[in-house]
């Protein structure tokens, strides 16, 4: 099958992947089965992702707030985790796909950790589509933590307060080296970031779509996509034909 061509192709989408407990549910199934079935929509989405010529793909996998859930699913959570990974990484590295985590790592697990780490080294020489996964991310935390940075190089007398800028903050998130998201899509008909990329969603566009992240498809992806392209993107400046209508 020939994949479809789009005039307008997002150079980062970032995703909230919302409504594996409910699509479980709504089956009769339990949790864990909704977040299995959500890996599932995880490979179809990297693939198709790569197909279309998308080059960084960011997923909301788990995030700093999700450790207040019961035990028994954030177990499951960080076991599907782990069999991603392991099971997943070969793949993604002979796709020529390169791995990076953002999020906190300082009160990670050794076990978790350790894997995170490899698939970033094991993969960071690929060129293809960047997959950044955010595991134990808060935008706030990220934000806070850049923040403490910045202070202390301030304190040592290595950076006056005066010249930090947006662009020196943006140095020191997360996704430093990283470009803004051009699209962030939210499954499941939620309409709201969730502490998700706060900083760099200043200028993206936002699609939220009312299935369940298990039902997201590569059709769903593309229907995606040609929203973005009909989208009129102005960065706080006019269009061309309105730029053109004022100077006469």
């Amino acid at each position: 099958m020939l994949e479809r061509t789009f005039v307008t192709v997002p150079e980062h989408v970032a995703i909230i992947m919302d409504g594996n407990g409910r699509w479980a549910k709504q089956r009769g199934l339990p949790r864990t089965m909704g977040h299995r079935k959500g890996v599932d929509a995880v490979r179809e989405t990297v693939r198709a992702a790569g197909d279309i010529g998308v080059k960084y793909l960011t997923l909301f996998a788990f995030s700093s707030e999700n450790w207040r859930r019961p035990e028994t699913e954030v177990s499951d959570l960080l076991g599907l985790l782990k069999a991603f990974i392991r099971r997943d990484l070969a793949e993604l590295h002979r796709q020529n796909v390169r791995v990076k985590i953002i999020g906190d790592r300082h009160s990670l697990q050794n076990d978790i950790l350790d894997l995170l780490i490899d698939a970033e080294e094991t993969t960071k020489a690929n060129t293809a589509l960047t997959l950044i996964i955010a595991f134990n991310y808060g935008s706030r935390d990220e934000i806070a933590r850049a923040m403490a940075s910045l202070a202390h190089d301030v304190e040592q007398g290595r950076l006056r307060s005066q010249d930090i800028t947006p662009a020196l903050i943006t140095a020191r998130l997360d996704t430093s080296g990283i470009p803004d998201p051009d699209l962030i899509i939210r499954t499941s008909g939620e309409e709201r970031l969730s502490n998700f990329l706060l900083w760099q969603a200043a200028y993206s566009e936002f699609i939220f779509i009312p299935d369940y992240w298990p039902d997201f498809s590569r059709e769903t992806f593309h229907a995606a996509l040609e929203t973005f392209a009909s989208r009129n993107r102005r960065f706080g400046g006019l269009v061309a034909e309105a730029a053109a209508a004022v100077g006469t």
